[in-house]
């Protein structure tokens, strides 16, 4: 897809704020040092539109960005590392679970894992709750250029053993760094809206 407009539209912690226009919305899921920023980036082909940070846990409101007027995605605080309080990540559960749970254009969502790891505790429950609510996941192993091309199918069997990813969920893998996977994740995108 040739992405002419991309733009954050609102930064929103509860529905009311959520845009209300009808396009199709994807959410963006991943531990908080997984490379969702530089997938965005990627995809959208812009250098830093969203901002990668080196300390994680950056993301602490829903970012809706406004993709070509057809599709928005929606990127949520990242799980896992980030150094923030109890109350403060309980918030963020509750922002994201309200989302998930209750948007009626959320389309799947994209959950984001790295290649080179086993997928965590936290990805796993990511994953689960998706599964749980009837939620589409499409999932992304990225930094796939950190590892060489020939380990690829098995790394990537590592990730649907451990997620025990059901067989009609798309898992492609990609790469921030060369591209690579970037024009099947578009085209999964597609299918689902």
């Amino acid at each position: 897809m040739k992405v002419t407009k991309a733009e954050i539209v609102i930064s929103a912690v509860k529905p009311e704020q959520y845009p209300t226009d009808p396009m199709p919305n994807f959410a963006l899921a991943g531990r908080s040092n997984v490379g969702k920023s530089s997938f965005i980036n990627k995809m959208l082909n812009r250098k830093n539109l969203a901002r990668t940070s080196s300390k994680p846990g950056k993301t602490q409101t829903l970012n809706f960005y406004n993709i070509n007027d057809q599709l928005y995605f929606v990127d949520v605080p990242g799980y896992g590392f980030a150094k923030v309080s109890k109350k403060d990540r309980e918030a963020w559960g509750k922002m994201i679970e309200t989302y998930l749970t209750t948007s009626d254009k959320l389309r799947a969502v994209i959950q984001i894992v790295d290649l080179r790891h086993k997928p965590t505790e936290d990805d796993k429950l990511m994953y689960n709750f998706c599964k749980h609510y009837e939620i589409p996941v499409i999932i992304i192993a990225t930094k796939a250029d950190k590892i060489p091309k020939g380990k690829w199918e098995k790394h990537l069997k590592v990730v649907k053993d451990t997620l025990e990813v059901d067989p009609s969920d798309p898992v492609i893998v990609f790469s921030s760094e060369t591209g690579k996977g970037k024009d099947e994740a578009w085209a999964t995108i597609f299918q689902f809206m």
